[in-house]
């Protein structure tokens, strides 16, 4: 059996139809299951077993010699989030807690960590799990991750196969769910639908023109991609990033949507919420040599070609993955 958690979320349900595709049938999905729109990202996802993210650790315990693997990929994933005693539950203690569990049965897990965990880049974009310490997340749901990945490290004993992936901005198919964390591109299709133009923060950083701010966007089914490519490697252990390895404009991304429409663009530029405007990141890029150092050698999909099979091939149709 194939554990995924937060199965019925973005990533986590794209992963099982990756999965599923790949002829792994064998899935348990790990959620909280009680929001009827998220569940529709597993409509047709071959599936065995659906555990309670409340029945999980039982779970283990009760079936821990038919686990192949865990893909914890369940969190609290809202950035805006205050409530650090929520998140500290959700985050770092659960996942504290699985870690533990797959330590004492010895099962192979991979995780998701992510860039918030960077905060402004102070020290770069490097996956360098020595300087895990000095970095200075810009809200507590980045902190929840980086607690977590310092705890890992920290630990004597792990299991023979364990992986953190640091997200960067993921986008695709399987995030309607989502609301105001989802992605730009979801935002920008149903706003120039709706008006025929986008909106954009102004740059209040005078290194950088209107709209060019950048961020290092990664398409979904290069998450999968790697897990997959993580589930058959088994070695390696550590804390990797997960982007493109490069970054791109919010102005690209905005025009890409614009093309995959085959509308005229116009782009309206607004000032930056003054509450978040000191906390605002300019620039984004995952340093991918460490993965590749392992031998994961397969193309990432160009920001454009991403885009298009996104627009078209999902939110066009109003589709999952």
């Amino acid at each position: 059996m194939i554990v995924v958690t937060g199965a019925a979320g973005f990533i986590g349900s794209c992963l099982i139809s990756s999965l599923n595709k790949k002829g792994f049938r064998a899935i348990v999905a790990v959620d909280d299951f009680s929001n009827e729109e998220k569940n529709k990202n597993l409509q047709e996802k071959q599936i065995i077993e659906r555990v309670d993210r409340d029945d999980f650790f039982g779970w283990i315990e009760n079936n821990q010699k038919q686990i192949e693997f865990i893909f914890h990929l369940g969190a609290r994933t809202d950035t805006t989030e205050f409530d650090r005693e929520l998140l500290w539950k959700l985050n770092t203690n659960y996942s504290k807690k699985v870690f533990e569990l797959c330590t004492l049965y010895q099962i192979p897990l991979v995780y998701a960590s992510s860039a918030a965990t960077y905060g402004l880049g102070e020290i770069g974009y490097d996956d360098d799990e020595s300087r895990l310490s000095e970095l200075k997340p810009l809200n507590p749901y980045g902190e929840s991750k980086n607690e977590f990945d310092i705890w890992v490290l920290q630990q004597e004993k792990k299991p023979f196969f364990w992986a953190g992936l640091k997200f960067f901005n993921v986008y695709g198919p399987n995030e309607y769910h989502k609301g105001r964390m989802a992605s730009v591109i979801l935002h920008a299709y149903h706003q120039i639908e709706k008006t025929g133009k986008m909106k954009l923060f102004q740059s209040h950083n005078p290194a950088y023109k209107d709209g060019e701010q950048m961020r290092d966007f990664v398409y979904v089914m290069d998450v999968c991609s790697i897990c997959l490519f993580l589930m058959h490697h088994r070695k390696d252990s550590g804390i990797y990033n997960l982007g493109s390895g490069r970054a791109r404009t919010f102005k690209d991304l905005v025009l890409a949507v614009f093309n995959a429409l085959e509308k005229k663009p116009e782009i309206e530029f607004i000032p930056t919420p003054e509450d978040i405007r000191d906390k605002y990141q300019y620039f984004t890029e995952a340093s991918m040599t460490k993965l590749r150092s392992i031998g994961y050698d397969q193309p990432f999909t160009e920001l454009e070609s991403g885009v298009v099979d996104y627009v078209k091939g999902y939110l066009s149709k109003s589709t999952y993955y």
